[in-house]
């Protein structure tokens, strides 16, 4: 199994991310998971990583459990907003796709300058797919280059359960 990619369909690794305009010709790490939902759906959900992580909550959300509900008002999207907490929104196009950066000084110096882009394919009524692409930079210095295989491996767990946690919620409850 590769740190790089986890649940992508042929050809997903080729799609166009926002990140990709943000940042041209960094690496790209992949991780996709089925929906059994409309894209409308999955993408409101995706809009709820605003207020909390939906990963692994006693690690990244201080122990506060992500809400099961959708918060009103959280797709209201704009440049600059915080999301995840560390992570600031970038570029958007609504209903398919977020961009994020990562915002905290300490989260730059240990990872670098990630980006991540999620994205929702349409695969027809009551389908999608949410498609995440981490677009990472060039090492620089002995900490990122030592921290790299950490970033890909914790990313792998975490990304992994945030998503398998959407694709839940969006098929639970319709929006």
């Amino acid at each position: 199994m590769s740190l790089k990619v986890w649940g992508t369909l042929p050809g997903e690794d080729e799609l166009q991310f926002g990140g990709d305009r943000v940042a041209p010709g960094r690496e790209g790490w992949f991780r996709a998971v089925d929906v059994r939902a409309g894209a409308p759906t999955a993408f409101r959900w995706l809009c709820q990583l605003r207020v909390a992580p939906y990963s692994y909550d006693w690690i990244d959300n201080g122990g506060r459990r992500s809400p099961r509900a959708l918060t009103p008002g959280v797709e209201a999207l704009a440049e600059g907003q915080r999301w995840m907490t560390i992570f600031d929104l970038v570029a958007f196009e609504p209903g398919e796709q977020l961009t994020f950066r990562m915002a905290t000084r300490t989260g730059r110096r240990l990872f670098g300058d990630i980006l991540i882009t999620y994205r929702v394919r349409d695969l027809g009524p009551g389908r999608s797919r949410l498609v995440a692409k981490l677009h990472v930079p060039e090492p620089h210095g002995p900490l990122e280059r030592l921290t790299r295989p950490l970033l890909a491996a914790g990313d792998l767990v975490m990304m992994r359960r945030q998503l398998l946690n959407l694709a839940r919620l969006a098929e639970a409850q319709l929006v």
